[in-house]
């Protein structure tokens, strides 16, 4: 009986070693999961998703040591958001992050996953929250687009070529946006005098078809809308741009990075640092219901010098005062 007494002491305690990092293990938090859903592709946004993670790491998450990413990227084909939602959703994701379309098709998904968005929309207009103020359910984020900022960048094409009469608006049909950026450049441009040209683009082959029009009634410039297809063309829009020597507006500074005359918009960047920062206050615990959209507030206006001596324009002093930069 105490040889017995023995080994069931021996056995317990070799229970116990074996135990002991199984339930420490077990004691060890969960890696939160974010799920970013992207409608473009992995390169489209690079610098962008730097300014993500900066603003996971200022809220104290740094991607791999403490937190998870699952991306899902929809390639440009909108018509795969859903089930690109639908699938994080089912991991389990703590949250969701994304941009544009891929709002909507992430509350279509889901009524409980925290939802962190940068939308160049109105989203009150869009259903995704009740008011900026107070989101109200499962969505908040980031909105960076205005009528304001719409008109401004008119008025800088006016400032830029006094005699323009007739402005082509590039939009994409499938965008979120395109028909507030259709209303809202009609009311400016009726407000300075021009006449607007609509042209539809939402592949790559319409882009070309778009400006092939030109040839027949030719803009004295054009406006390219803000929209993630539009981005991921850049290369082609600005090559396209250049080669119909048609003065061309864009939304953002990477266009200008390669080659394109003239952008002014949100610092895209900074924007998307601030969804890093939503994002990491939702794993942090905050609700999105009590996190107010942010609306951006940094603007930058960019010119690239040797494209206005390529088109022969003369860039106004006052234009090059008032830039942010000048790519020479």
């Amino acid at each position: 009986m105490p040889g017995m007494r023995r080994r069931d002491f021996v056995a317990l305690l070799g229970g116990a070693a074996m135990g002991c990092p199984l339930a420490a293990r077990a004691q060890q938090p969960t890696m939160p999961v974010i799920g970013f859903l992207d409608p473009t592709s992995p390169n489209t946004f690079a610098d962008r998703q730097r300014g993500f993670r900066q603003g996971l790491k200022e809220t104290g998450y740094v991607e791999g040591e403490n937190v998870a990413v699952v991306y899902r990227f929809a390639e440009n084909q909108i018509d795969q958001l859903p089930e690109l939602a639908a699938e994080l959703v089912r991991r389990q994701v703590t949250v969701i992050a994304t941009l544009a379309n891929g709002a909507l098709a992430a509350k279509a998904a889901t009524a409980t996953t925290p939802i962190v968005f940068v939308l160049a929309e109105d989203p009150v207009r869009l259903g995704l929250v009740a008011s900026l103020a107070r989101p109200g359910g499962n969505l908040t984020g980031i909105n960076f687009l205005s009528g304001e900022l719409l008109a401004k960048r008119l008025e800088l094409v006016r400032e830029l070529i006094p005699a323009a009469t007739r402005v082509a608006v590039l939009v994409n049909p499938n965008g979120p946006n395109s028909e507030t950026t259709l209303r809202d450049v009609q009311s400016a441009a009726r407000t300075i005098g021009l006449e607007i040209q609509v042209l539809n683009a939402s592949t790559s082959r319409e882009i070309s078809l778009a400006f092939a029009t030109f040839v027949h009634k030719r803009p004295d410039a054009l406006f390219v809308d803000i929209d993630p297809f539009f981005t991921s063309r850049r290369v082609q829009l600005v090559h396209l741009a250049t080669r119909h020597a048609v003065p061309t507006t864009y939304p953002g500074r990477q266009f200008v990075e390669v080659g394109g005359l003239m952008s002014y918009g949100s610092n895209l960047t900074d924007a998307w640092r601030q969804l890093g920062v939503y994002t990491g206050r939702i794993l942090k615990g905050a609700k999105p219901a009590d996190l107010p959209v942010v609306q951006a507030s940094k603007f930058e206006l960019v010119i690239n010098a040797e494209t206005a001596r390529i088109l022969g324009l003369e860039i106004p002093s006052s234009l090059l005062a008032r830039a942010d930069e000048v790519i020479e």
